[in-house]
């Protein structure tokens, strides 16, 4: 490989990283109230409401239910909207926030679930609040689940970044597809490929660590 496929492989890796870390910050902005209030209104939550809860769980169900490269197509004037234009490593983002929200909703219902029911019991024959029991009860208490929901989360979003590639969306999706799609530069496809892999596993041993540390301390 020459010096300027190099660099473009590092700009790849920095345009991934970044398209990764800021959706997914992003994605927690909306997907983690999203979540609670999906924990808290379903009938066995803190707060049921059939109503409410029948409406986000519908909302999820859908925006999980659409493949990532169509939602990309379908929000076009909305990342426009947004970015300025469609195509990009920041444009990228916004269509892959909207897809990690009702992922990330999702995870975090099911983290919050995990959590035993004693425990918020215990909290409400005490007196606390709602608020004090979704923040210093049940977001405590699910701390490593949601630590490995993140994880998941960032592992799914590297896939969607590389898939982002396919339409313009730069980083090391694009390198793939541009040199070992359109060019039959093979090499260049393959080290794209095994970096990506790299990440997703690199993610996945910090994200297991960090869980395994705070249930240490839970305990």
């Amino acid at each position: 490989m020459s010096s300027a496929e190099i660099r473009m492989i590092i700009t790849g890796i920095g345009q991934t990283l970044l398209m990764v870390f800021c959706s997914t910050l992003f994605g927690y902005v909306f997907g983690l109230p999203l979540g609670v209030l999906l924990f808290v209104s379903d009938k066995d939550g803190i707060r049921p409401n059939r109503g409410l809860y029948r409406v986000l769980d519908f909302i999820v169900n859908i925006g999980r239910s659409i493949p990532f490269i169509i939602l990309m197509i379908l929000i076009i004037p909305f990342t426009r909207l947004i970015a300025g234009k469609s195509y990009g490593t920041i444009a990228t983002i916004v269509p892959l926030t909207v897809s990690a929200i009702p992922f990330i909703g999702r995870m975090v219902e099911s983290s919050l679930k995990e959590v035993d029911k004693g425990v918020i019991e215990a909290a409400q024959s005490m007196g606390a609040s709602d608020l004090q029991i979704i923040w210093k009860v049940l977001l405590k208490e699910a701390r490593p689940s949601l630590i490995n929901g993140a994880t998941i989360c960032l592992g799914t979003i590297v896939g969607y970044s590389a898939m982002a590639g396919a339409i313009g969306g730069g980083g090391l999706g694009d390198i793939a597809i541009r040199y070992g799609y359109y060019r039959y530069e093979m090499d260049i496809m393959l080290v794209t490929v095994v970096i990506i892999v790299i990440l997703v596993q690199l993610f996945q041993f910090v994200g297991n660590r960090l869980s395994k540390e705070l249930d240490k301390r839970k305990n």
